[in-house]
């Protein structure tokens, strides 16, 4: 594919993403990428870490992919200003067999379950006006404060699975409270959407157990505090909230419905995802989160130390920190040059206390005469009404978990989030135009607190990555994976993969000046 066939197909996306204002001070200026992968490998799945917080673009195990990006980006230093993305996937890749029931004949069959041909993985339209920011439409979001090519994944929102359409609003970056004399800086930000994944969970449910959800709203919320950023220790700590809501569910027992609810949706219930209340039995939605911390060091030579930890609550005992050991704890250093090492993170998660092995709420069991509360059992990325904290399979949060997509036997649910696991990523550079990164795992599943395993499942997983930049053609590159997963959770999957991609900045519309 020559550079001018790769601009006359971005064309339709920059015409989409930049649009004409005569009253205009600078030129309309449009970020754009296309991008051919090709990828091979055996197993049912492309290796953990060819899949992982890649925004669920990458799940089958052979396939061809061409991308097409076109953004117009926020100015940062305007007052005012406006951005807008389109991005579109198209390719062939091959199937997955899963199992599901027929409940007339009363046996089960596989059928295989690919992704779709065609599919719009970003479309929004933002605003800017001072600090604050305005989104509408599916756009990737990435962990404020983990670093994305080398972290696990943050335990909230990761950059995992596949962007949810919503609306979102918050601060664009940190700021100042007043009368702190900029020693505390705060951010946050709130955003509402619909999954947009009946169909995925329709094509890989079961029909035969456990329950299925479809229509499922997404709230997500997060407030953080900051030292003052240009010190050489600062400290950056808050909580990230998360919550599903609504949709109609429906449970199976040996592929017979037995109950239906339909979630209520509306006014109030956007207020009690906002503010979590109780309607006396139970809070409505699933609801779940992280307190997290970051600190940082800065050396001499502009180096960083890094150090964080985020714990996970899915109630109140998980908020009080009733979970033990229970996060993600991890170390990072970051070179301020290019340099053979650029960067180095260190890993460890454990999910096994979830507040203790015993759930028990009187109110689930009229009659009874315990009027005592065990508040374990905490169950991470599940909940008895919707398909576990995924979109699409994909887990929303950590990709440590593994989600649903994993299971080839349609459990619409984590089969493991009772996980310990290490967890290593290294990147850096080789010459001016090579860039490279390692990342490697282990980990070990013990199923969960309802249904624990009888032996332990383990998993090592690998990946080396390449990227050369090609220095007689500006933007043009070239990356090269190979990937590699061994044990009974993920299964034995390999996988290598080919990009070809390009990046540019056009002008297609252009403001008018004065000579």
């Amino acid at each position: 594919m020559t550079i001018g066939t790769i601009r006359s197909l971005l064309l339709p996306l920059l015409l989409c993403a930049g649009t004409h204002s005569s009253s205009a001070a600078d030129d309309i200026s449009v970020d754009c990428s296309a991008e051919i992968t090709a990828n091979i490998g055996s197993g049912n799945f492309a290796p953990y870490y060819m899949m992982s917080n890649r925004h669920g673009v990458l799940t089958q195990p052979k396939g061809a992919m061409l991308r097409l990006v076109a953004v117009k980006p926020l100015d940062a230093n305007s007052r005012f200003s406006w951005s807008a993305g389109v991005d579109f996937i198209t390719g062939v890749a091959g199937s997955t067999d899963y199992w599901r029931y027929d409940a007339a004949d009363r046996k089960w069959f596989k059928h295989a379950e690919g992704v779709a041909p065609v599919f719009i993985q970003q479309l929004y339209g933002e605003m800017k006006w001072r600090s604050l920011f305005l989104t509408f439409g599916m756009k990737q979001h990435e962990s404020a404060i983990l670093n994305f090519s080398l972290s696990s994944g943050d335990l909230t929102e990761s950059g995992n699975a596949r962007p949810i359409p919503e609306a979102r609003v918050g601060f664009i970056d940190f700021k100042d409270i007043p009368l702190t004399g900029g020693w505390i800086q705060i951010q946050g930000e709130i955003g509402y959407g619909k999954m947009t994944d009946n169909r995925w969970l329709r094509d890989h449910y079961n029909y035969y157990n456990y329950h299925i959800t479809q229509g499922t709203w997404y709230n997500y919320k997060r407030l953080y505090l900051r030292t003052k950023p240009t010190e050489r220790f600062a400290v950056t700590l808050g909580m990230q909230a998360a919550g599903q809501y609504g949709g109609d569910v429906r449970w199976y027992n040996e592929g017979n419905v037995y109950r239906f609810m339909k979630q209520p949706v509306g006014l109030k219930s956007f207020w009690k995802m906002l503010i979590p209340q109780s309607d006396g039995v139970y809070y409505d939605g699933n609801h779940l989160g992280s307190w997290d911390f970051l600190g940082r060091y800065a050396l001499d030579n502009g180096d960083q130390l890094r150090a964080y930890f985020q714990w996970p609550w899915e109630d109140g005992s998980g908020i009080g920190k009733l979970n033990g050991f229970d996060g993600l704890w991890g170390l990072e250093w970051r070179r301020q040059d290019r340099w053979w090492i650029t960067a180095v993170v260190v890993e460890y998660l454990d999910f096994m206390n979830q507040s203790g092995p015993i759930h028990w709420a009187p109110d689930d069991s009229p009659g009874t005469t315990l009027r005592d509360h065990a508040t374990g059992g905490d169950q991470y990325y599940n909940n008895q009404h919707y398909n576990g904290y995924c979109n699409y399979g994909m887990s929303i949060g950590s990709p440590f978990l593994p989600g649903p997509v994993y299971n080839l036997d349609g459990y619409m649910a984590y089969v493991d989030n009772r996980v310990r696991g290490f967890h290593i990523g290294v990147s850096g550079a080789a010459g001016p135009v090579v860039d490279w990164r390692v990342l490697a795992s282990y980990r070990k599943g013990y199923g969960d607190s309802r249904m624990p395993r009888l032996y332990p499942v383990h998993d090592t997983s690998f990946m080396v990555e390449g990227r050369w930049r090609m220095p007689k053609v500006n933007g043009l590159s070239l990356g090269v994976q190979v990937a590699m997963d061994r044990g009974d959770m993920l299964g034995d999957n390999f996988g290598a993969s080919l990009c070809l991609k390009y990046d540019c900045n056009v002008v297609p519309f252009k403001s008018a000046r004065k000579p």
